[in-house]
């Protein structure tokens, strides 16, 4: 054997282990690389799934952003975001609490003016005789105070030494409490005597005592200076808003 044909068989048993070796790469890269791809084909296919990973709403989705695919991705994911900030807007139910503003509604309920018994202590009371109707005594209570106060009943009084106090005549009773605002005056009328001269026990008073209620303080109008005569037949009227309804007898 030449040394020409020796070197020809050792080249071409090279050139089959090489073509042995490189197929045997090919068969573990699971399929031949094509090396006419263009280059970026695998980036792109990889931008699909990472798209989807970005938890972005549907308005991120797909749209193409001039500025690139990588951008689009990110664009998706703030969108995403922004859409959980909107659950802040739930703070807004704080505005409820506001509601309750409205139970100041219970805290400004008008109580009214102030009305309370009348006493002597807010009061002015005079006595004075009246000629019509005969033989009455006209009692006159003030409101010198600053707040109202009702006229309850009818007066209880009490002439000089005497142990007991008058009847009230129930057909002048009102249909309604009097009540004096400041300033304003209530009345009552007190039988002093029988007209016709019928009544019996008579005597001359020079004092009296007014009773607004039973314990209370009395008042003690000035009587006129020669007295007044009283009788059994003695009564009062109930408290009037007016003068008249109070000599109504």
């Amino acid at each position: 054997m030449s040394t020409r044909t020796h070197r020809t068989r050792v080249l071409a048993a090279a050139a089959l282990a090489a073509a042995a070796l490189t197929l045997t790469a090919c068969n573990n890269g699971e399929g031949v690389v094509d090396e006419g791809a263009p280059v970026g084909s695998v980036s792109t296919a990889s931008t699909t799934p990472s798209s989807k990973a970005s938890g972005g709403t549907s308005t991120g989705a797909g749209q193409t952003d001039p500025a690139g695919s990588t951008s689009e991705g990110s664009t998706g994911g703030a969108a995403g975001s922004s859409g959980t900030t909107g659950s802040s807007g739930s703070t807004g139910a704080s505005g409820a609490s506001g509601s309750q503003g409205s139970s100041g509604s219970r805290s400004s309920k008008d109580s009214g003016p102030t009305r309370t018994p009348c006493s002597t202590t807010s009061t002015r009371m005079t006595a004075t005789e009246v000629s019509r109707p005969l033989n009455h005594l006209l009692l006159t209570v003030t409101n010198t105070g600053s707040k109202s106060c009702n006229l309850i009943g009818y007066p209880a009084v009490r002439f000089g030494d005497a142990q007991s106090v008058p009847p009230a005549f129930e057909d002048s009773k009102p249909q309604a409490v009097v009540t004096l605002a400041p300033g304003e005056s209530g009345y009552a009328s007190v039988l002093l005597s029988a007209a016709d001269g019928s009544g019996s026990n008579g005597y001359t008073a020079k004092s009296l005592e007014v009773f607004f209620n039973e314990g209370a303080s009395a008042a003690r109008p000035a009587l006129p200076a020669k007295g007044v005569y009283v009788d059994d037949s003695i009564g009062v009227s109930y408290w009037q808003s007016t003068m008249a309804d109070a000599l109504d007898r």
